[in-house]
């Protein structure tokens, strides 16, 4: 991803990942975590229905980009299960974004996402 870094901001990590957007539909792509934003550059479509939400996505040469300031994060949830590990991103206002990592241990990805 290349990626203007905001100023004092950090990049801390990258995963391929999937990704299940609050109304629906399952994209796989990149996610990118900084010390201030979770930014995701979704490049497949894997769903029948596929809805990008217009106010957190931009288009950027691929299926679509989302940016997520970790500013308006207000929790961060862990599920694992046999095949599905996911980190589920709950916003201030109230909708829930995941990021399942499948048989692949998601920790890592979760604590980067939770560090300031």
């Amino acid at each position: 991803m290349n990626i203007t870094l905001l100023p004092g901001e950090q990049k801390i990590d990258t995963w391929t990942i999937l990704y299940q957007p609050p109304k629906g539909g399952k994209f796989n792509g990149k996610l990118l975590v900084t010390s201030q934003r979770l930014l995701y550059d979704a490049k497949f479509d894997y769903s029948a229905k596929g809805i990008l939400e217009e106010f957190a996505f931009i288009k950027w040469g691929s299926e679509g980009f989302l940016e997520i300031n970790k500013a308006d994060i207000q929790a961060v949830e862990v599920e694992k299960s046999f095949l599905a590990k996911k980190c589920i991103v709950i916003l201030k206002d109230g909708s829930r974004h995941t990021f399942n990592y499948g048989a692949m241990n998601i920790d890592k990805c979760a604590a980067a996402i939770q560090s300031k």
